[in-house]
């Protein structure tokens, strides 16, 4: 195989032929996109035991913007949804407390909104909007200038029951609720919401118009950062988003797309998977809604394969694992976004971990730094980013959260120090 420096002329005509990014003054209005998106997570699974929904709940999410705009779009997911659920009252606010900033430091949101700052959202120029099941939905623009680097406050009512509640389990951050019945989505203060939760529930997306485009990470446990700091906003892809602030490169905004223990090829629990299954379904299932529809998207951060490795049933063929990544490839290619592939980093010293499976991650990283064959755009090497020198198959202790297949936070900041900015 060809090593990735010697072929780019190669990638960039491949590229070309199924709908990459275009040149000149097509590239100039693509890079300029009514909607970017400022935060996003990837929707995982319906909550265990909860199948009449959260009638009158309401539920203030606490999510952290990576870029800002004039405007706000929010996107709501009913997608593990069993039956309708009615958005009674949708909110938007800018917190009171900013939350964990790039410069360090932890402004935690206690659910109380910045004076002034509480909209209402509407959908279709109305307040109330039942989401089908399985289907999602994106609101009217709001008027409200969000900053980057700042929490925001989005607020649901439900007042009737409905069938499961879709959530995404490892947010990382405290959010808040109230059983109501009464309606606190448009509270200012934060009174009314005296308990706390760890997920996030139903928001799916917050768009900004006026952003240059959107850099959308597709991974795992990894991605989703379940060993960062809680609050601190210390992910991969945060380090990633506050390197973009101050690079030449425009400051796009960075949508998360991590599951944790997600994989490649297989649903969660497969074969038996259901819509429990915290896992989510496979990458190439959930390709579509998680990274090729997302508001601005003009390239993606491939960094998935180590669950298909580890987990049972183990995939220990590599060419397999390689067919999905390049499959993803192809169809963001399809699309016009660049592919970037990140390489599987060190795991030696987790449980599951044997010589023989080693040998399927040094296999797919061969491929992936080699290029995909042409299919990819751009390398992150995260494995060369992390390894111990003195024993490649482990991570370098400084960057290992403790459980040797999860970095911390000084590792999350490596892995984004490696992503090539100009190939975004």
């Amino acid at each position: 195989m060809r090593r990735f420096s010697k072929i780019l002329t190669a990638s960039a005509l491949l590229v070309a032929a199924v709908g990459a990014p275009a040149s000149g003054s097509d590239r100039t209005a693509r890079d300029r996109p009514a909607w970017s998106t400022a935060w996003a997570t990837a929707p995982a699974a319906a909550v265990g035991g909860v199948e009449q929904g959260y009638a009158g709940f309401t539920i203030r999410n606490v999510v952290h913007t990576t870029t800002g705009g004039s405007s706000v779009r929010i996107h709501l997911s009913n997608r593990f949804g069993t039956q309708p659920v009615l958005m009674g009252h949708v909110t938007v606010a800018i917190s009171a407390h900013t939350g964990g900033r790039r410069d360090g430091t932890i402004d935690a949101s206690t659910g109380a909104a910045k004076a002034g700052t509480l909209r209402d959202v509407l959908f279709n120029g109305r307040g109330s909007i039942t989401v089908p099941a399985r289907a999602e939905v994106v609101s009217d623009p709001v008027r409200l200038r969000v900053p980057a680097d700042q929490d925001l406050l989005v607020t649901t009512w439900t007042p009737q029951p409905s069938g499961t509640v879709t959530y995404h389990p490892a947010a990382m951050q405290d959010s808040f609720f109230t059983r109501g019945p009464a309606d606190h989505a448009g509270d200012e203060a934060a009174t009314a919401f005296t308990e706390t939760t760890r997920v996030w529930h139903y928001v799916s997306g917050v768009d900004v118009s006026g952003g240059p485009g959107t850099v959308v990470a597709l991974g795992d446990s990894i991605t989703d950062g379940v060993t960062s700091t809680w609050g601190a906003n210390r992910r991969w892809t945060d380090y990633l988003a506050a390197r973009l602030a101050t690079s030449p490169v425009p400051d796009y905004g960075v949508a998360n797309s991590g599951i944790s223990g997600n994989r490649v090829l297989l649903d969660s629990n497969a074969p038996n998977y259901t819509i429990y299954d915290s896992f989510g379904p496979s990458a190439l299932t959930r390709l579509n809604w998680d990274v090729l529809d997302r508001a601005g998207a003009r390239s993606v951060i491939v960094f998935e394969g180590i669950n298909d490795i580890q987990q049972t049933p183990h995939q220990d063929d590599p060419e397999q694992i390689i067919a999905g990544l390049a499959q993803i490839a192809t169809q963001a290619h399809s699309r016009g976004l660049r592919v970037v592939g990140a390489t599987i980093m060190p795991w030696k010293g987790w449980d599951s971990w044997t010589p023989e499976l080693e040998k399927t991650r040094v296999a797919v990283n061969e491929w992936i730094r080699d290029g995909g064959d042409g299919a990819l755009d751009g390398l992150a090497d995260f494995d060369a980013a992390t390894r111990d020198p003195a024993d490649p198959e482990r991570m370098l202790p400084a960057f290992d959260s403790g459980d040797h297949l999860h970095p911390n936070d000084a590792g999350d900041k490596a892995m984004a120090a490696v992503v090539p900015l100009s190939r975004l």
